[in-house]
């Protein structure tokens, strides 16, 4: 532990809203404070997400990241964590999106869940998840770090909203009872060329035990993941890098399809 101030915490926090604001990237927490720990890490994030509901953005719903091997090979780390999705962050299916907004974008295909019922921690499990769940879609997150070249640890994710930036949601919701989450298939294409493959079982075994993972997480601090929320639960495949010009899209077998294009 870094033994973190409140005032300190608070001064970490307007660093990454300014970065984020102004597209510009901030030296490594990690390297920073080397004893930063995790819990350190959710008290920025979280002053970080006062910051921004003080500038009226309201949160929509939660992200977990790093929950596939193949992200936590990527970004050298061993265990997930979670941010939070507002209200202006969500892009229309189709649509194209001004890149010029963001710092290091990559994006990652997830299925997204759409809950029609709370969830509240300890002890909740998967099929209490599928229970909850009001349909499941597919979807894209685009990320993004405000910490320079990508050169993050856990705690630096962490603070920094889990690098969080757009999530686009696909238009074909199914019930979970319609499909099998874990043998869902998915191809990434990027300008019609195939990138990255996976299936749903690469998000913990599968996509439910990721939300499971979440709701018994947050219930730790007395939060409960809310009906209407949408939860996104970690990447099937590595994150791809993206530039403007690029049309991104994912296909899932039984789900559907979720496309962009950066402009």
């Amino acid at each position: 532990m870094a033994d973190l101030s409140s005032e300190l915490i608070l001064k970490i926090a307007e660093e990454l809203y300014r970065a984020e604001r102004e597209r510009k990237t901030l030296p490594p927490l990690t390297e920073r404070y080397p004893e930063i720990d995790s819990d350190e890490a959710y008290r920025i994030q979280l002053a970080l997400v006062e910051l921004k509901k003080k500038a009226g953005a309201i949160v929509v719903g939660k992200k977990i990241g790093l929950t596939s091997k193949a992200m936590q090979k990527m970004l050298s780390v061993d265990q997930p964590d979670y941010g939070h999705i507002f209200d202006g962050v969500l892009v229309e299916d189709g649509s194209a999106f001004s890149i010029n907004g963001l710092i290091q974008p990559k994006i990652e295909p997830e299925i997204a869940f759409v809950l029609d019922q709370d969830l509240k921690g300890p002890g909740v499990t998967a099929i209490q998840v599928l229970a909850a769940t009001r349909f499941v879609v597919p979807a894209l997150e685009i990320i993004d770090s405000r910490i320079e070249g990508w050169k993050i640890k856990l705690c630096d994710t962490i603070a920094d909203n889990a690098s969080s930036a757009r999530v686009v949601l696909g238009g074909s919701p199914k019930q979970v009872d319609q499909i099998d989450l874990r043998l869902i298939g998915m191809v990434l294409e990027k300008n019609g060329e195939v990138i990255q493959t996976g299936a749903g079982a690469a998000v913990l075994g599968h996509p439910a035990n990721a939300v499971a993972w979440l709701a018994n997480a947050v219930g730790k601090f007395g939060v409960t993941l809310k009906a209407g929320e949408i939860i996104m639960p970690g990447a099937i495949s590595a994150a791809t890098d993206v530039a403007q010009g690029d049309f991104i899209r994912a296909s899932f077998d039984g789900l559907g399809t979720v496309s962009v294009r950066f402009v």
